[in-house]
């Protein structure tokens, strides 16, 4: 793996343990639209992909319920799901670190955008993002692909070297998104997803600690083979 030039972040389950906040308000969102409520495994497993695909794929909402689904969804995590939702343990160190290292580094999540940066002012984090893109239905970015594309170009823009980005996440769908744009993946394990989820990933971390790590080992390498 060659050293990356800049660094795409996942937020749910990569930076933020939002489980309790994106579980209670998506069960609220299914009681508003009269669908039933899943069991507490099944509603984890809505933490980090789009909520309108979950909704429609997983639950079975026609596309006008899961649209109103969604709606109700947005508003009661705006009201208070936010809220009930923590950093983990070691990220920020893991993004000073980083960043001291001079990698631009940008968060990219199926969140919807407003929500994001909510999400990153509420933790303090936003002074080490050069970016924060989440999802946009006015913008058309609607898919985790469309994310990572927007904030590699916003990285960009902003005269980051993008030449080699690295795309962080934990969940399965964030490798595959990341590798339809040509961008390798890291896989953590501290989020949502498991082990089983890492496939096609470079590696597969167990801490914030060990990706910055093994960052530094790939730079290190690439300095002694210079």
């Amino acid at each position: 793996m060659k050293p990356p030039t800049c660094v795409l972040l996942d937020l749910d389950g990569t930076l933020v343990d939002s489980a309790a906040g994106v579980t209670a308000s998506a069960a609220e969102a299914l009681r508003a639209v009269g669908a039933p409520v899943p069991d507490a495994p099944t509603l984890r497993t809505f933490v980090g992909p789009p909520m309108y695909d979950t909704f429609r794929d997983v639950v079975g909402l026609p596309e006008p319920a899961a649209r109103a689904a969604l709606a109700a969804y947005r508003a009661e995590y705006a009201r208070t799901g936010a809220f009930a939702a923590a950093v983990y343990e070691g990220i920020p160190e893991l993004l000073d670190t980083l960043a001291a290292r001079g990698l631009p580094l940008g968060i990219a999540t199926s969140k919807v955008q407003d929500q994001a940066e909510l999400m990153v002012r509420r933790f303090g984090l936003g002074s080490r993002l050069s970016t924060v893109c989440g999802v946009s239905d006015e913008a058309g970015r609607t898919t985790k692909r469309l994310v990572i594309r927007e904030c590699v170009a916003r990285l960009r823009a902003a005269g980051a070297d993008v030449s080699r980005p690295l795309m962080v996440g934990d969940r399965a769908y964030d490798i595959e998104s990341a590798a339809a744009e040509g961008i390798p993946a890291v896989h953590v394990r501290w989020g949502y997803g498991g082990p089983e989820e890492s496939a096609g990933a470079l590696g597969s971390v167990t801490e914030p600690a060990e990706l910055a790590e093994l960052l530094k080992n790939t730079v290190e390498t690439e300095d002694q083979h210079a």
